[in-house]
């Protein structure tokens, strides 16, 4: 995987560790505990990996120790790109807002987005967005992109996925609005689309920025692959970013659509630390949380689709685990692969594909990751300590 260039900034090679929780900040700011474990991955040879899950504002955080945009962050943000880029490798950060999904303990606020919607997460009915909240969240995301950018970050990824905020806008099922801002999906695009103008202007030429886009909610009544293809051409359109990262699935309907796999619905009980989803995941988890069967590259034939569609270089993500398949995607003209779980189990993965020392990851996709986000200890792969003994091949 050679040396490429996303928007203005130069990769040493297409692989991306994407964004993915992992619950190691604490009290809202960069721990060094979180500095090393993604230090791991760009001493381990990727291109680029992504700061996870930081909001833009305190109302935005899904939990209480969430990473949020403010002057007292920027301190710890510094050190986490030094330390990325002093081992070679970009620092991207992943900025987003939570919505209807917010949780009113994290934040001290009620949830609020696109419409007035119980939220099962929140455990309480959100409140629709009014003017005054269009205007106020466009000037925290573009706030975030420059306290971002003053942090030394290469690339800024906007959430627009997993029902998060701005694919909640997208999506006709949290999205239920009659105005200018709901209904046809030039009026549910407008609001993510004024958002990436705004941080596109606030960031300046210097950072690469990119969506992470929902191509399908994989719901019926959520958003639709020929809405999001139609999206994707209009951000195109609107020059705001370098790149696309296409990902699919809705946190509060269908994780594990993004995920596949395995179910560890035991473990994710037993860490849970809410007492009231915690009992909801022991009595209603295996009716709400649909499984879905793992295969390799699950998003490819829908992320073709987008490469049809549009010019802008995309980043394939979604059951990359293997070197075959992503030299394959990336002959395809796939400009960057984007890899979570694969990482998560090997933090030297491409290193060592480079070196021929292994041709796959040792993930073995039974999820038990996504439990252990919950522990004090954050994200670990169950798996730690086989690597090593894995052979090439």
């Amino acid at each position: 995987m050679t040396a490429t260039a996303l928007g203005p900034t130069q990769l040493r090679n297409r692989a991306v560790k994407c964004g993915t929780n992992e619950g190691k900040s604490r009290d809202g700011l960069v721990t060094d505990r979180l500095i090393e474990w993604h230090r791991a991955f760009a001493v381990g040879g990727v291109g680029m990996t992504t700061l996870a899950y930081c909001s833009v504002s305190s109302e935005g955080r899904t939990f209480g120790d969430q990473i949020w945009m403010r002057a007292e962050a920027l301190p710890g943000l510094r050190r986490f790109s030094q330390a990325i880029q002093a081992e070679g490798a970009r620092a991207a950060i992943q900025l987003g807002h939570a919505g209807w999904f917010a949780h009113p303990r994290a934040t001290g606020t009620k949830p609020v987005g696109p419409s007035r919607t119980f939220s099962p997460h929140a455990q309480r009915f959100s409140h629709a967005m009014t003017s005054d909240d269009f205007a106020r969240m466009t000037r925290e995301f573009a706030d975030a992109a420059r306290l971002a950018v003053d942090a030394g970050f290469d690339a800024l990824e906007i959430h627009m996925g997993h029902g998060y905020l701005l694919s909640q806008f997208l999506s006709p099922y949290n999205n239920r609005r009659n105005d200018r801002w709901g209904g046809s999906i030039e009026n549910r695009a407008r609001f993510p689309r004024d958002v990436l103008r705004a941080v596109r202007e606030a960031a300046g030429p210097g950072v690469a920025i990119f969506p992470k886009l929902n191509m399908e909610d994989g719901f019926p009544g959520g958003l639709t692959l020929e809405d999001s293809l139609q999206v994707a051409q209009w951000i195109e359109q609107d020059g705001s970013v370098d790149a696309l990262q296409l990902t699919g699935g809705h946190t509060t309907r269908t994780p594990m659509f993004l995920m596949r796999g395995d179910v560890p619905l035991r473990e994710m009980v037993r860490y849970e630390r809410d007492w009231v989803r915690k009992l909801g995941l022991a009595v209603l988890g295996r009716i709400l949380i649909r499984g879905y069967p793992w295969s390799e590259a699950f998003f490819l034939a829908s992320a073709r689709r987008f490469k049809q569609a549009v010019d802008l270089p995309i980043m394939l993500l979604g059951g990359l685990t293997e070197l075959e398949t992503m030299n394959r995607a990336i002959g395809e003209g796939f400009a960057f692969v984007a890899l979570g779980r694969a990482l998560i189990a090997n933090p030297d993965l491409v290193g060592r594909m480079q070196s021929g020392e292994l041709s796959r990851s040792i993930c073995n996709h039974c999820n038990q990751c996504v439990a252990e986000m919950e522990r004090e200890e954050g994200v670990r792969c169950v798996l730690e300590g086989s690597a090593a003994g894995l052979e090439a091949g």
